[in-house]
């Protein structure tokens, strides 16, 4: 039975260039760990016959509670209602009336008198609303059921190894969901996945359902809501929510806030797992997006109002060698989404059957507890002096209606709003963190930073050990076996259309990526994966280079830059990456985390320091004494970490020219980015005295980085990105360069007055972002010719 494979309905597997998962892990669509079980005392054990059908019939099944009946039968929903039905009224008083009646009571005979006189019934209206609060939750709620779930494992059994080598993960991480929900079988977990493909939300329940640990509740966006599939979902797990939950700007749709926000809470205390996507919908860069935590802080407020006595959030990593989604190029180039429909279902579907799509991985991280987490933030704010503390049960659900928090009601969103955002950032770096590196994501990472312009097979098989080293440590490999054959595994699961594959005249093997604008957007989609690990390093050694004084052709010592200017410089450049990256989490501090990073780059060579020695130590002694003497618990003797980080920034990083080569490929990393953020400030002149729509300057921006790359001034294709030109405008906005304001549902965008009446205050927001693209072509690295210039084919 240990070689005993899946099979792609009744036919033979299709051959594949099969490439072996990291070290640790097993593939979930080979194991069927209920299939040996003999429920009965029998000679004959059909399960050995039919594994499959075996496995989904003997797992484990749950009493899956449905919730939207006591959703709608509680007081707290019965009162949005009233108050919804208020609203409309007074919308509708004012619509025939104007402002004279705005402020007109709500009951009264008079009024009664003068609204049945004007065709207007509270009756008529209350009813109208409670007709949509039925429709709210019916839209709304999950169907979850043990039959579909056992029918859909079986299918996706058979189904999977059609395009997928493998489901991986770690066996060790399920022992351990498995531990966690029998220790506490009261406490909910909460799996908060990294989005990438639409099946993220069937995978991660395939997985818990075949370990007999209870499938979670899933929330996904309406644009799902399509028919069969729909249906499918909803089965399965999925409670829908609206991709806009307030139809008007500026408006809440009370009604609505309230149903969610209640349905969450009803489905915890009932017993469910819940999974939601922090992110709030797939990333299109391949990097993690900034979190919203709307749904967080409704699991949040369960806990602090007593609702649950805690819950287990388990940050939750997917990733996949190639996306079964296929790509989002079009959308980077600025061209609209095409929507989900059943005929894209169905063509997605048998697309995918006919593909090889290799591994797909996915990585359980330790839970973590929300009481730990709020008593955690609460040592820090001690620390800090800060009187916000947060205490459990210290408020209860009202029925006073706020308009500021994600489900109307006053609680604790709004109050706690600090707290929501330092989880949700922890929760999405330490995802990122976890995930592991497949094979293409590696190959697409040296393409673009390494070797652009392509290399021998060889040779990016020794880039491949050197990153491999790099990683060893820091990042799970999703790989293992030889370089030579990762790297060509890699290019064929990328495919001709990314990558192509020359023999020369020699018998060597030539490596590029095609030379076109879509196969370098899609490319960054995977070498993205890496993009956060190196961003600290990178922004670093970009700062480091433009505070380097000029090159001289006949200097022989190396120049340098003093350690605390370097991070000072380097702190404010972090700034500029704000929203793009989490560089850090809420419990770390970033000065911290840049010191810790120069020390790598010391190590790596990448970085030298200017060591003078003096009468005692010098400053590496130094260092190595402190630790010894912390480690032994007698640091009297020594200099404390304060005095030791005062002789470190008072001292000179030198350049080390041996490695221009490294810093550069470094430096390459956030290039792209850095490209993209200097061509928005560049383009911020064209709002002088003129107000422009969001999407208007979106494409301008988009189509001015289109004509750079085309004109050969703009070498990094990748760049042509709306995601990041939409990050950076929230940059601008959070430093009162530009002003949004929303006009009938229409966003607006127009310079502050400071920058609208001073070109040269515009002038210093392009140097400020100037300061984070480096220069590659210039300084220190123009004085050495690079080894990644293309041979002859």
């Amino acid at each position: 039975m240990n070689e005993f494979k899946a099979r792609g309905w009744f036919e033979e597997p299709k051959p594949q260039n099969f490439l072996e998962h990291g070290i640790g892990t097993r593939n979930m669509l080979q194991l069927t760990p209920h299939a040996g079980i003999k429920p009965f005392k029998s000679i004959f054990n059909w399960g050995n016959v039919f594994p499959y059908v075996a496995q989904v019939v003997r797992s484990e099944k749950f009493d899956y509670r449905q919730v939207t009946e006591i959703v709608h039968n509680d007081a707290v929903f019965k009162h949005a209602i009233k108050q919804a039905a208020e609203q409309a009224l007074r919308e509708e008083r004012y619509a025939k009336n104007g402002h004279r009646l705005l402020a007109r009571s709500i009951s009264g005979d008079k009024d009664e008198e003068q609204d049945e006189k004007e065709g207007i019934s509270y009756q008529k209206i209350l009813h109208k609303q409670e007709q949509r609060a039925i429709t709210i939750l019916k839209e709304m709620g999950s169907t979850l059921n043990n039959t579909l779930l056992a029918i859909t494992s079986w299918l996706l059994y058979k189904l999977l190894p059609c395009f997928l080598s493998g489901v991986v993960t770690n066996t060790k991480q399920i022992e351990m969901l498995q531990n966690a929900s029998k220790r506490s079988p009261d406490t909910p977990l909460i799996f908060v996945p990294l989005h990438r493909s639409h099946l993220d939300y069937i995978m991660v329940t395939f997985i818990l359902t075949n370990n007999d640990i209870r499938s979670p509740l899933v929330a996904a966006g309406n644009n799902l809501q399509i028919p069969v599939f729909g249906t499918l979902l909803r089965g399965l797990g999925a409670f829908f929510i609206k991709r806009k939950i307030d139809p008007v700007e500026g408006k809440k749709d009370v009604l609505y806030r309230a149903a969610l926000h209640l349905y969450i809470t009803h489905a915890l205390k009932q017993g469910h797992n819940i999974e939601f996507f922090i992110e709030g919908g797939r990333t299109r860069t391949g990097k993690p997006c900034m979190p919203k935590g709307g749904i967080l802080s409704v699991i949040v407020n369960a806990f602090m109002d007593g609702s649950i006595p805690d819950a287990l959030l388990v940050p939750v990593s997917v990733n996949y060698e190639r996306l079964v989604d296929g790509n989002f190029v079009r959308e980077q180039k600025g061209e609209k989404k095409v929507p989900e429909s059943f005929r894209k279902a169905i063509s997605g579907i048998w697309k995918a059957l006919n593909s090889n799509y290799g591994l797909m991985r996915i990585d359980f991280n330790e839970p973590y507890s929300i009481r730990e987490l709020v008593n955690s933030y609460n040592k820090i704010a001690r620390e800090d002096g800060n009187s916000k503390v947060y205490k459990p049960a210290s408020r209860t659900l009202q029925h006073n209606q706020s308009t500021s928090s994600l489900y109307g009601t006053d609680v604790v969103c709004e109050e706690h709003r600090n707290l929501i955002e330092s989880i949700s950032r922890q929760v999405v770096f330490d995802c990122a963190a976890a995930t592991s590196v497949m094979s293409t994501n590696a190959l697409a990472f040296l393409l673009l930073t390494r070797f652009r312009n392509g290399a021998e097979e060889q040779l990016i098989a020794a880039a491949l050990d050197d990153l491999r080293n790099t990683l060893t440590g820091f990042k799970d490999l999703g790989f293992s076996g030889e370089s030579a054959h990762i790297v060509a595994y890699a290019c064929d699961l990328l495919g001709a259309g990314l990558v192509t594959r020359i023999r020369d005249e020699n018998g060597r093997m030539f490596i590029r990526a095609v030379p076109t604008v879509e196969s370098f957007i899609e490319l960054s989609y995977y070498s993205n994966m890496l993009t956060p690990h190196f961003a600290l390093s990178s922004i670093l050694l970009t700062t480091f280079h433009s505070l380097l004084p000029e090159a001289k052709d006949d200097a022989e010592e190396a120049p340098g830059v003093s350690q605390k200017k370097l991070i000072e410089t380097a702190l404010e450049n972090c700034l500029v990456y704000r929203y793009e990256f989490i560089l850090n989490k809420p419990t770390q501090v970033l000065e911290n985390m840049l010191h810790k990073q120069i020390d790598e780059l010391l190590i790596n060579g990448c970085l030298r320091r200017n060591e003078v020695q003096d009468s005692d130590h010098t400053i590496e002694s130094r260092r190595l004494a402190y630790h010894l003497a912390y480690e032994l618990g007698d640091n009297d003797d020594y200099d404390s970490e304060e005095n030791l980080r005062v002789s470190e920034d008072s001292e000179l990083l030198l350049l080390a020219r041996e490695t221009l080569e490294q810093q550069r490929n470094i430096c390459e990393v956030l290039a792209p980015f850095a490209s993209t953020y200097l061509a928005v400030a560049q383009s911020l002149q064209i709002l002088h005295r003129s107000a422009m729509l969001e999407s208007e300057f979106i494409s301008f921006v988009i189509n001015d980085i289109s004509n750079k790359v085309t004109r050969g001034s703009c070498i990094y294709a990748e760049s042509i990105s709306t995601d990041s030109v939409r990050n950076c405008l929230k940059l601008f906005e959070k430093w009162s360069v530009i002003e949004v304001c929303n006009q009938r549902g229409l966003r607006l965008i127009s310079l502050n007055t400071l920058y609208e009446m001073s070109r040269e205050s515009l002038n210093s927001i392009v140097k400020k972002i100037e300061a984070v693209v480096p220069k590659l072509n210039a300084g220190h690295f123009s004085q050495q010719k690079l080894l990644n210039d293309p041979p002859p084919v």
